[in-house]
């Protein structure tokens, strides 16, 4: 069975909401056959990444970066995980107090450096909260673990 890794960082209440909902919509009933790993990055390594087979990333916007927590993640596991996960599926979304432009670059470095691919174009909430960010990142995760799923990312 397929595994979906989710790396969401929830330093809030409402960024909490928004790794629960791509928990949830990973899990969408119609989804059957793709296990879901749920991670705070501080919690997730280089053997989460090993052991999955698509990851969603989650950050918040930190002073026009990803978050701390994001970066020590990746700084972890980026060599131990460079030559066997190349063309790893991949999503990500930001939960942006401005406009998240930098946050996102950082992580396309990352990712192009990884040789990891986007399953999904990287979804930036910007602004002041709306309950729609969550709906929109349920939707993201179901995309990614549906394409799972089916075998196409």
């Amino acid at each position: 069975m397929p595994r979906l890794l989710i790396v969401a960082h929830a330093p809030s209440a409402n960024t909490l909401r928004l790794r629960e909902a791509a928990e949830r919509g990973a899990h969408h009933p119609d989804i059957e056959d793709v296990e879901v790993v749920v991670k705070a990055p501080l919690e997730a390594g280089p053997e989460d990444v090993l052991a999955c087979d698509a990851i969603l990333l989650g950050t918040t916007e930190n002073l026009g970066y990803m978050s701390g927590a994001l970066k020590d993640f990746f700084d972890r596991s980026y060599y131990p995980v460079l030559e066997e996960k190349q063309g790893l599926p991949c999503a990500l979304y930001i939960r942006a107090g401005r406009d998240g432009t930098g946050t996102r670059r950082a992580v396309e470095g990352i990712v192009t450096g990884l040789r990891w691919k986007w399953a999904q174009e990287p979804l930036t909430l910007r602004g002041k909260w709306q309950d729609a960010f969550a709906e929109q990142v349920e939707e993201l995760s179901m995309a990614v673990a549906a394409g799972l799923e089916a075998g196409v990312i």
